[in-house]
């Protein structure tokens, strides 16, 4: 199974983030991304790099995260994601950049 990984770093959190091809799931340590993030408007903008690539339902994701509050977490998956997307197509780059 093929499978790549990113990591990302904000303030005191680090991020390790597993794309898998699936249906679009998404697992942070252990519980679903609404449950983990709940309530927390920065938590959805930590999914912006799948939107922007037009690969948001096409991955699964499987996310453990340290460190840090809510925000710095949630910033360190979306530097993680983006970084997960580069190795899938190295053309998503340029658009993740610019975002």
């Amino acid at each position: 199974m093929e499978q790549y990984y990113g990591t990302g770093r904000r303030k005191a959190s680090v991020a390790r983030v597993f794309l898998r091809p699936g249906q679009g799931r998404i697992v942070v340590n252990g519980k679903d991304f609404q449950v983990y993030f709940q309530g927390i408007f920065k938590g959805v903008q930590a999914l912006e790099p799948l939107k922007e690539t037009g690969t948001a339902g096409r991955y699964d994701a499987l996310i453990t995260v340290k460190g840090g509050g809510p925000t710095g977490q949630a910033d360190a998956i979306k530097l993680g994601v983006a970084r997960a997307l580069v190795k899938v197509d190295p053309a998503f780059r340029a658009p993740l950049k610019k975002a």
